[in-house]
C-alpha cells in the first residue's frame, strides 16, 4: 500500500521499484487541480510509475491515502526505464503532464530511440518493446528548471537523462537510480545497469554539493530514508 514518510509524501512500494506520491503545497494549481490535505491545497504528484503490471498497486495506493488516480496532475520521471515508466499506460484516467529530460521524454513519446550502446542503452531498447506509449503530455525539463516546489537536477550516468527532483518545502529529494539504498546506506548505480558508472560518481557528488538540504530521500530500489537524507547523500559523496 502506501508509507507515509512524512505529512504529504508517500511511497507505493511497486513490484521492481518504488513509486512516490506528494502534495505540493506551494504548486500554483486551480480549482479543478486542487486537492486538499490539512486544510491546505495542492497539486498532487507522481514521481516515477513503477513497471506495466504496477497500475493497480499505484492506483490502490493513491486511493489509500484518499485520491485517485484523476486527481494527478502532474508526473515527474526520474528517468526512462522499464520499471519507472512502465504503468503510464496504463493508467488510463491519468490526466496530467509528464516531465521529463531529455533524451528520456522523447524516448517516452517515441520520437527518438535508445542507442544500441552501452549495454545499459540496448537494455532500454530490448525493454521499451515491452511498453505501451502513454497518450499523456510531456513536457521536456533542462537542469534548474522548476515544477512547482521541485527542482530538477540532471544526473546523468545511471541514464543520460536522469534528473533527481528536490523540492525544498517538502524537505523531500526523490533520487530515482542515481542511488539504491541497503542497511539504511546509499549506494551508488552499478555498472550492470548504468551507462557510466564515472559519471554517476560525478552526479553524486554534484548533487550533494547543489542541492538544499533535505530530510526525505526516495530512491528507486531499496527503503527510502525518512531522516537524514542529504547527510546519506554527503556520506556517500565523501566515499566516491
Amino acid at each position: 500500500m502506501s508509507r507515509e514518510l512524512r505529512p504529504g509524501v508517500w511511497c507505493i512500494e511497486g513490484s521492481a521499484s518504488n513509486v512516490y506520491l506528494a502534495v505540493d503545497h506551494a504548486a500554483p494549481v486551480d480549482d479543478t487541480d486542487a486537492v486538499r490535505v490539512d486544510g491546505e491545497m495542492g497539486a498532487l504528484v507522481l514521481l516515477d510509475a513503477g513497471t506495466p503490471g504496477d497500475a493497480a498497486t499505484i492506483r490502490a495506493g493513491i486511493e489509500a491515502v484518499g485520491f485517485g488516480v484523476e486527481d494527478v496532475s502532474r508526473v515527474l520521471l526520474t528517468h526512462y526505464d522499464y520499471d519507472h515508466v512502465g504503468a503510464l499506460a496504463e493508467l488510463d484516467d491519468l490526466d496530467a503532464t509528464v516531465y521529463a529530460h531529455e533524451p528520456d521524454a522523447s524516448f517516452l513519446d517515441g520520437s527518438g530511440t535508445p542507442d544500441l550502446w552501452p549495454h545499459k542503452a540496448l537494455l532500454q531498447r530490448l525493454t521499451g518493446r515491452f511498453l505501451s506509449r502513454p497518450s499523456v503530455a510531456i513536457e521536456r525539463v533542462r537542469d534548474g528548471d522548476t515544477v512547482g516546489s521541485f527542482t530538477a537536477y540532471h544526473t546523468p550516468g545511471h541514464g543520460p537523462g536522469h534528473l533527481a527532483w528536490v523540492s525544498e518545502p517538502l524537505e523531500t529529494a526523490f533520487l530515482g537510480d542515481l542511488v539504491r539504498e541497503r542497511d539504511g546506506r546509499l549506494a551508488p548505480s552499478p555498472w550492470l545497469v548504468s551507462y557510466d558508472t564515472d559519471a554517476v560518481g560525478d552526479s553524486v557528488c554534484t548533487l550533494a554539493e547543489r542541492a538544499p538540504a533535505f530530510a526525505v530521500a526516495g530512491m528507486g530500489h531499496g527503503t527510502p530514508l525518512a531522516t537524514g537524507g542529504s547527510d546519506a547523500l554527503g556520506r556517500l559523496a565523501a566515499e566516491l
